[in-house]
């Protein structure tokens, strides 16, 4: 049996090799979501998967060398989508049922029911794992209002459109720059505007509920800027500034900020902060291990029971398990 598991620098990816399909079965519900698979008339597999060290989005790539059959429940805290890179896969959710081709088409799961998704042998795929929160406040800032229903995806959608191809371009440019040492890793400001751009292309490139709010250019000045602090904060979630400062940035009132958030993203800009930050520290444990209690405070977190209980809600695990399993 080959079992080959090599952890990643800092800067680099962690590949994952084995013929084994529990310690696959495993490894892809540690990285992505719980999930039966089986294997067409019990022959061998032949896993590989690269993941890139990203801050806030799952990115690698994924194939089984195998006729292989996953079926998973809803994944609730979490969007994925893949892009073939060859072969093909017949995926299915919520009663509908596609096939994603190299070159041709994608695809994309939403959170609220179970799924399927069927690797030809040939198969390999950028796979991206985007926690629901996090692209849903993202959709609530390019629309200008909150997502108080899931995005609705369409299963498969068309990848040789020009938003189509610039998606397929942007994964893998991203997956090359995260990849390479000295590259986006080693660059938070730049991999934040990535990740970002990733998310934009994504929610323009997929048909879903939002297209048509999508295709609107944001008229409403206030927005604008609330979603200018918003960006920021992306950017610079050290930042100590409070909202007044916000808000005075941009020229607006504090109560306006406040207001204007709960508007876009459903929470106050001190949520909204503390979110990315949770994000940040899911980077550190995910990428080095390490004390969560020690990452935890290095991002502003001093309560070890409100934080854990916090983490859990953003990414479905306590801290301790993120940590374990990068150490593993």
């Amino acid at each position: 049996m080959l079992d080959h598991t090599t952890r990643a620098a800092e800067a680099g990816p962690q590949r994952f090799r084995t013929d084994d399909l529990d310690v696959a079965r495993e490894r892809i519900s540690k990285t992505f979501a719980d999930h039966d698979v089986r294997v067409a008339d019990g022959r061998t597999i032949a896993f590989q998967l690269d993941l890139a060290p990203a801050a806030r989005v799952t990115l690698g790539q994924l194939g089984y060398g195998a006729d292989v059959t996953i079926d998973g429940p809803p994944m609730q805290l979490c969007y994925h989508v893949n892009l073939p890179i060859a072969g093909c896969c017949d995926v299915r959710q919520g009663g509908v049922s596609g096939t994603t081709t190299a070159g041709l088409t994608g695809n994309a799961f939403g959170p609220d029911a179970p799924l399927t998704i069927r690797f030809a042998p040939d198969a390999t795929q950028y796979v991206v794992k985007l926690p629901r929160e996090l692209l849903e406040a993202h959709a609530a800032k390019l629309v200008g209002r909150p997502c108080e229903d899931p995005i609705d995806f369409a299963l498969t959608f068309d990848t040789t459109t020009g938003a189509g191809q610039a998606l397929v371009a942007t994964a893998g440019f991203m997956y090359a720059e995260l990849a390479r040492p000295g590259g986006l890793a080693t660059m938070p400001a730049a991999r934040q505007e990535m990740e970002s751009a990733l998310m934009t292309q994504l929610l323009t490139a997929i048909p879903s509920r939002l297209s048509p709010q999508l295709a609107e250019r944001p008229s409403n000045t206030g927005r604008s800027r609330v979603r200018e602090v918003m960006d920021y904060l992306d950017a610079h979630p050290d930042d100590v500034a409070c909202t007044a400062d916000l808000a005075a940035s941009v020229g607006i009132s504090e109560r306006a900020l406040q207001a204007g958030f709960r508007d876009l993203a459903g929470m106050s800009p001190t949520a909204y902060l503390r979110g990315v930050r949770l994000d940040r520290v899911n980077l550190e444990l995910s990428t080095r291990g390490g004390s969560v209690t020690d990452v935890a405070a290095g991002w502003g977190f001093f309560h070890p029971g409100r934080f854990a209980q916090q983490y859990r809600d953003r990414f479905g695990e306590l801290p301790s398990d993120t940590a374990r399993r990068a150490e593993s």
